[in-house]
């Protein structure tokens, strides 16, 4: 079967943010587009590492000659979306992600893959009924001060779990925490 591609072009809206309790999170990458919503779920460090990138493209792209695509220094306020997250229906769980630059819409472009693909890749001799769906692909395009904006929330909402213990370095949950000091 075909890959199914979720492309959003120009997304009204593209977040990450969480369901649960800090310690117990999922992480989800939305992106909608008139009543389109896709979500797909992938790990606190996919969001952190997406955000990181995103903005060092960003600051690349800022230091060319004359900043011919306008990419802000910091986030416009108007672009800030602090609302939770749209109802939630997982399409998949994220296993790879790319990123890359268009320079002819100017906007930031995220790929994320199901980790499934990832598995099926590994075993690619034994043909698996479950894979007949085909696969899919999330595709969702930003432009530079939407990428602004989502890398800004979406390291809030990385750095809003659980608080570090100060001596191990450690997250702490709510009911308590054993520090283990790191041996010298």
């Amino acid at each position: 079967m075909p890959t199914i591609v979720h492309e959003f072009p120009w997304p009204d809206r593209v977040v990450i943010g969480t369901i649960g309790a800090p310690g117990e999170r999922t992480f989800y990458l939305q992106a909608r587009t008139g009543k389109q919503i896709v979500s797909i779920a992938l790990e606190k460090q996919q969001s952190a590492q997406l955000a990181e990138k995103i903005d060092e493209i960003l600051d690349q792209l800022s230091t060319l000659d004359g900043n011919p695509f306008s990419v802000p220094t910091s986030t416009p306020i108007e672009l800030v979306d602090n609302d939770q997250l749209d109802a939630v229906e997982e399409q998949f769980r994220t296993g790879a992600m790319s990123l890359g630059w268009d320079p002819t819409t100017a906007q930031i472009v995220v790929e994320a893959y199901p980790l499934a693909d990832l598995e099926a890749d590994d075993d690619a001799e034994t043909l698996d009924d479950d894979d007949a769906d085909g696969s899919e692909v999330l595709r969702v395009r930003m432009p530079v001060g939407t990428a602004r904006a989502f890398a800004k929330r979406t390291r809030e909402v990385v750095g809003a779990g659980r608080p570090i213990c100060p001596l191990c370095g450690y997250p702490m949950d709510a009911d308590g925490h054993t520090c283990t000091l790191p041996e010298d």
